[in-house]
């Protein structure tokens, strides 16, 4: 009898090892830094503030003094379908900080993951509940007021080609036709993103500032400090050129 009783505890104690694996295994998380390059023109040049650039589009010339946007609600999607979603999914790239190109995520469960869904912008609920913490606090100088919200993208500048010499472009607006909060997916079709529990991963990701004019000209008016179709049109522009490079697993 005691033979059966040390054999039936001996097979517990593996059955519980086994289990407890299996969880440790399941919850195994990792970590993954997404970085942001800006560049600018057709010949893709570091881009960097306070500096002087022509437009390849319009010709003329701009110094931008500040550029920064909204990154955030971003997924990730496992190749069985399974959905990731980041707890702290608001993020606020500031080219004057260098920090705020590189968003570290941290506990993304060990796994292969086929797509990352994310948004540039700051979603309609979020808008309307007023000025919060962190990236979306008032002391970053994003926000309007909770009827017009976020500003999603914010650019300013000197150029010759404003009568006052300088240029701002304040683009927000989240609701109806002038809603500029775009959501995109990245698929990871050649490689798959791998994130383990020995090193953090990376996607790179890349934008060009030269895109928010490639369609217009600080000529055409210097400043647009509130929703509509000026300011749609100069946001979804510069989105167009937020693009995924490559992976470092």
């Amino acid at each position: 009898m005691k033979n059966i009783f040390s054999i039936l505890s001996i097979v517990l104690v593996i059955l519980f090892g086994a289990t407890s694996c299996d969880k440790n295994k399941q919850k195994a998380t990792g970590e993954l830094e997404i970085a942001f390059e800006h560049v600018w023109g057709m010949d893709e040049t570091a881009f960097s503030l306070n500096t002087d650039y022509v437009h390849p589009m319009n010709s003329e010339a701009l110094n931008f003094s500040t550029f920064k946007y909204y990154v955030s609600n971003i997924i990730l999607t496992k190749e069985d379908g399974t959905l990731w979603k980041d707890s702290n999914s608001y993020y606020l790239i500031d080219l004057s900080k260098p920090s705020s190109l590189n968003l570290a995520l941290s506990h993304v469960p060990v796994g292969t993951y086929k797509s990352m869904t994310y948004t540039l912008g700051v979603d309609s609920l979020r808008n309307v509940s007023g000025a919060q913490t962190g990236a979306l606090s008032t002391a970053n100088g994003m926000f309007w007021n909770w009827n017009s919200g976020y500003i999603m993208l914010k650019a300013e500048g000197t150029s010759p080609a404003s009568s006052s010499g300088s240029f701002a472009y304040h683009l927000g607006g989240f609701s109806g036709q002038y809603n500029i909060v775009t959501t995109k997916t990245v698929n990871f079709d050649t490689e798959k993103l791998m994130i383990n529990n020995d090193h953090a991963c990376e996607i790179h990701m890349k934008a060009s500032p030269s895109y928010l004019l490639c369609n217009d000209a600080v000529a055409n008016g210097a400043n647009v400090m509130m929703p509509g179709a000026r300011a749609k049109s100069l946001a979804l522009d510069f989105y167009s050129s937020v693009v995924f490079e490559h992976l470092h697993n």
